[in-house]
């Protein structure tokens, strides 16, 4: 079985998420989304509240062959233990690609067995991107073309509680 892995932190899931996650899922068996805690960022969402929307909105994506998992580990370690032959990433620019570029010849000299495979987001999708949504809810903006509805609705109430 060939199973594949989708970090991120999803904070929160985009509709460009969705796509890679979509496209994803008919390249391996079994597509792992691995939500990430990153110390680096302040995340909107706790660990457990991004789990349980990235469970929602890909509960009717390729037919069950989709798991959600939190992880707080290396990248491949966790990919190890999911038993993943191959990391599945999203590009929207050419900033993204230097980045992905240096991180998947990283993640080669920590376990060469694993591939790295990237998916150009639609190209509708492609200026989307987490931190900017929430950028706009926080200055009033709509961003319902950006994100699944009830994801919306969550970011505008979250904004609205004060974060």
């Amino acid at each position: 079985m060939r199973v594949g892995v989708y970090p991120g932190t999803f904070d929160p899931i985009t509709l460009g998420h969705m796509d890679i996650i979509r496209r994803g899922a008919k390249l391996v068996d079994k597509l792992v989304i691995g939500v990430a805690t990153n110390p680096s960022k302040s995340p909107m969402f706790t660990l457990e509240e991004r789990v349980a929307q990235v469970r929602r909105e890909t509960a009717e994506v390729a037919d069950g062959t989709v798991e959600v998992v939190p992880f707080d580990a290396l990248l491949m370690k966790f990919a190890e233990v999911q038993g993943a032959s191959v990391i599945v990433r999203g590009l929207r620019a050419v900033a993204d690609f230097e980045y992905e570029y240096q991180m998947a010849g990283m993640n080669q000299q920590l376990n060469a067995d694993i591939e790295t495979i990237f998916l150009m987001a639609d190209v509708a999708l492609q200026p989307i991107a987490s931190r900017l949504v929430k950028e706009i809810a926080i200055y009033g903006g709509d961003i319902r073309k950006f994100v699944p509805p009830v994801v919306a609705d969550e970011v505008v109430a979250r904004v609205a509680a004060g974060q």
